[in-house]
């Protein structure tokens, strides 16, 4: 494979695709489910019907128009690239992002690379002894983000690509209202599923602090931790102090403010309050006192920041 030609014929850094080649070197892939289970496996992974037929559409079938040789090659090492580091915890963008406008099969290339690799993480589960629904609830996140990236015309995905390895390798799990990701400290993640509520976080708290033991018995934590702008101090301001957010906020100890390397708060405030990167400030919603805070805040030429805040597990 000739890296070179194939980043010209991808339109991708070639940089990307070395580390892709780097990563992956001959391991094995993963197969696609066959085309027929598809549409089961598409609904049991919460995939709303207009995502699951454009994911249908493009299903990589053996001699497909719609899927050139370069595009296999990416399909089959990204696959390979996430497949070898099963049981992994940490942020892995499973490929270079895709100039996704030329198709579905370029739209949904990491979909379906989560689709061949749905049996390997659904038996390392079972080889943790996790309960079906906890498998069913984690992967169903591929369904939440591909409705989120709908909403957002395309904006949304370079980024959830890379997030959605976490699932397919184990490294996250959705218990209740949060998501919980291993690590040194278990990492809380906040996913759009209702109310914030104490009780809500109470009780997700409490499933975690039973499973992670019972299932990774060699892992020890002593903390959990969360880095978001909603434990920014600043939302006080704006909100009320009964408001879920800021119940939310006081759970934690917050380290000292540093600049984050890679991640604009201002930029993830737009993207999970309005699910839109490029809608100009004065013609977003304004209907709830989160979307107003955020707004006005922005509006006065302030910015939000990137917080890292910590609790006993």
């Amino acid at each position: 494979m000739d890296l070179d030609d194939t980043a010209v014929r991808l339109g991708v850094p070639v940089e990307d695709l070395a580390r892709v080649h780097r990563l992956a070197g001959d391991r094995p892939s993963a197969p696609l489910p066959a085309r027929a289970d598809a549409p089961a496996i598409l609904d049991r992974l919460g995939v709303r019907p207009d995502d699951a037929a454009e994911v249908m559409v493009g299903w990589p079938d053996p001699g497909s128009p719609l899927w050139t040789p370069e595009l296999r090659w990416l399909l089959d090492r990204s696959t390979a690239l996430v497949r070898a580091d099963l049981g992994g915890h940490d942020w892995l963008p499973p490929g270079p992002a895709l100039p996704r406008e030329r198709g579905p099969a370029w739209r949904h290339l990491y979909v379906y690379a989560y689709l061949a690799l749905v049996d390997a993480a659904t038996a390392y589960h079972r080889d943790h002894g996790i309960d079906d629904a906890v498998t069913r609830a984690t992967l169903a996140d591929l369904g939440r983000n591909l409705a989120i990236d709908r909403r957002m015309a395309g904006e949304g995905w370079p980024v959830m690509q890379s997030w959605l390895t976490l699932h397919t390798r184990g490294g996250l799990y959705e218990l209740g209202r949060l998501q919980h990701q291993r690590g040194d400290t278990i990492g809380l993640h906040i996913p759009e599923a209702g109310p914030l509520s104490p009780a809500a976080v109470d009780a997700s708290l409490d499933r975690a602090r039973a499973f992670f033991p019972r299932h990774f018995p060699d892992e020890r934590h002593t903390e959990f931790s969360c880095g978001s702008w909603l434990l920014d101090p600043q939302l006080r301001e704006y909100l009320p102090e009964d408001s879920n957010i800021v119940r939310f906020q006081r759970r934690f100890a917050l380290e000292p403010y540093q600049e984050p390397d890679g991640i604009d708060a201002d930029v993830e405030v737009l993207r999970f309050v309005f699910r839109t990167l490029s809608t100009p400030l004065d013609r977003l919603e304004r209907r709830t006192a989160l979307q107003r805070a955020a707004v006005d805040h922005l509006a006065a030429g302030r910015h939000w920041r990137w917080r890292v805040g910590r609790f006993p597990f």
